[in-house]
């Protein structure tokens, strides 16, 4: 992979696309050694842009020791380094590479709680993002992630790629029509009111009332490929059965059911893993509340990979998080969990004030 062309050509639209990187900016590089091909590529490339690159390098197995042996007080400790980096620098992109993504899996629900606080009060993402501020999300391609995906690390790294559309001659361009396409769908929800979504697992609705439907093109997240709203917070009714696994912060929780009942879950059922299911809803008061209503349109994701930067990209689903909402939208939920949790439509159907507007995969407008 060292050689991959593919990964100069990551390296390129992220700087020049995803960031929109100019002369005079500081960038901030952050992941883990095992990125190391990107890391510099993307280093190389911010200098040409004529900015100034600055690297944040952890090490992955850092956190798995905070979690085992640190104190209450130590795992919501905010270190100066992390304002730092979110008052001084222009540009911020984060290259997920992990060694080992079940590092959590034995760990108390109580105490990942604990480090999620943490982890929010140490992130300005959302604010960032809500300011329309150079913030980029993506994965570099290792062992772990592959092996979550039960790929070999080869095929893995095409499926990253082709999902990045790196395959194409110019991606760039290939990104900019994936967002007018997405921007006519968004064009159209504007001002609509209600959504009801149906499949055979699914009797969901909600309001986007005076919502706004962002048309998220690969800027944000890299791959991407999703419209996404915050939903009227007390809106949501009925019942949703998630086909795929939820997975959140290295824990998996099979077959969730949530009912929803004025916009707060109040009830629930899961296989493994529900009492880290039912952690996470009591984490804060917005923790019940849906934060995010989301279709996913990226057809270079044509697998569940369990990984969700991928698999809420994925054609032919929806994805629903619980909690946090983004402010861009016009959703004014509150938390520290922001947790997508996937579902199947190529079964189902979604309807907008009663008019057709999504079926077996496909849009209809």
């Amino acid at each position: 992979m060292l050689e991959d062309p593919r990964v100069q050509k990551m390296a390129e639209v992220l700087v020049h696309y995803s960031l929109g990187v100019q002369p005079g900016w500081q960038v901030c590089i952050s992941s883990t050694p095992l990125a190391a091909p990107l890391i510099t590529a993307v280093y190389r490339e911010v200098l040409r842009a004529g900015a100034f690159p600055s690297t944040h390098l952890t090490l992955p197995e850092l956190a798995d020791v905070l979690l085992a042996t640190g104190s209450d007080a130590q795992l919501q400790y905010v270190p100066p380094f992390s304002r730092t980096l979110w008052d001084s620098f222009d540009a911020l992109l984060t290259i997920r590479a992990e060694a080992n993504t079940r590092a959590t899996t034995d760990l108390a629900p109580a105490r990942l709680a604990q480090y999620q606080r943490g982890l929010r009060g140490a992130s300005k993402s959302f604010v960032w993002m809500q300011e329309g501020r150079p913030i980029s999300s993506t994965l570099f391609p290792t062992a772990a992630h592959a092996q979550e995906a039960g790929m070999s690390l080869a095929a893995y790294a095409d499926f990253v790629f082709r999902a990045c559309m790196l395959d194409a001659p110019d991606p760039a361009a290939e990104w900019r029509a994936l967002h007018d396409q997405q921007q006519h769908l968004v064009d159209w929800l504007q001002g609509k009111r209600t959504v009801h979504v149906e499949s055979p697992a699914i009797d969901l609705t909600l309001s986007i009332a005076g919502r706004t439907f962002i048309n998220s093109d690969g800027h944000n997240n890299f791959p991407s490929g999703e419209i996404y709203t915050g939903p009227v917070e007390d809106s949501v009714n009925g019942h949703i059965h998630y086909t795929y696994p939820a997975i959140y912060q290295g824990r998996v929780v099979d077959d969730v059911q949530l009912w929803f009942k004025d916009g707060r879950v109040e009830r629930f059922t899961a296989g493994a893993g529900a009492d880290f299911l039912a952690a996470m809803l009591d984490l804060d008061a917005g923790a019940r509340r849906l934060g995010e209503f989301a279709i996913g349109t990226n057809r270079g994701v044509d697998r569940f990979t369990r990984n969700v930067l991928f698999d809420e990209k994925m054609a032919g689903t929806i994805h629903c998080a619980l909690g946090q909402s983004y402010a861009t939208t016009g959703g004014q939920n509150q938390s520290a969990l922001h947790w997508d949790m996937v579902a199947d439509m190529r079964a189902g159907r979604i309807t907008v004030d009663g008019a057709a507007f999504y079926e077996g995969g496909r849009f209809l407008v």
